[in-house]
């Protein structure tokens, strides 16, 4: 029994020791700030993509997307703006996949770099103020920006009314 514990314990640390090597992740806060900083904006009492469409440029330096490529899937209604599940996924050869949403003041949610072994489906909970529009953007090999948006209701306090 303590054999097997310290080889498990030896091969879990040799495994560890490796994996920073090989993992390799852009800091998008600090090397693209503009898209983390970049406010919605509101036209009168309506949410407006313009805040989305600035952080899309921030990041990417293009706001020309390709509304195809990208699965979106999110409920019509949210009955909890502090927890709104969302999944994507894309079958296309990317290096980026992030999402944008403009019903909170900052319109980045999330970035993620993607390599060749990763699996291009997430599923995530994010935080929405009021209701909007999420938008998913995965940037490809071929520097096309593919795309997905849904815009949904999220029900004031939960109550679903």
């Amino acid at each position: 029994m303590e054999r097997r514990k310290f080889l498990s314990m030896t091969l879990g640390a040799l495994a560890l020791a490796v994996v920073p090597a090989s993992v390799k992740a852009e800091d998008f806060r600090k090397s693209k700030p503009a898209v983390w900083t970049t406010k919605n904006v509101m036209n009168g009492t309506k949410v407006t993509d313009k805040g989305v469409m600035a952080a899309i440029k921030a990041l990417y330096g293009s706001d020309v997307l390709t509304m195809d490529g990208v699965k979106l899937n999110a409920p019509d209604v949210a009955s909890n703006g502090g927890a709104v599940p969302v999944s994507f996924s894309t079958d296309k050869d990317v290096k980026s996949i992030a999402v944008f949403q403009n019903a909170n003041p900052e319109a980045a949610v999330l970035v993620v770099d993607v390599n060749k072994y990763s699996v291009n489906k997430y599923s995530i909970k994010i935080k929405m103020a009021s209701s909007g529009t999420i938008f998913i953007v995965a940037q490809g090999k071929d520097g096309k920006l593919y795309a997905a948006k849904k815009t949904l209701d999220v029900a004031l306090g939960g109550c679903e009314g």
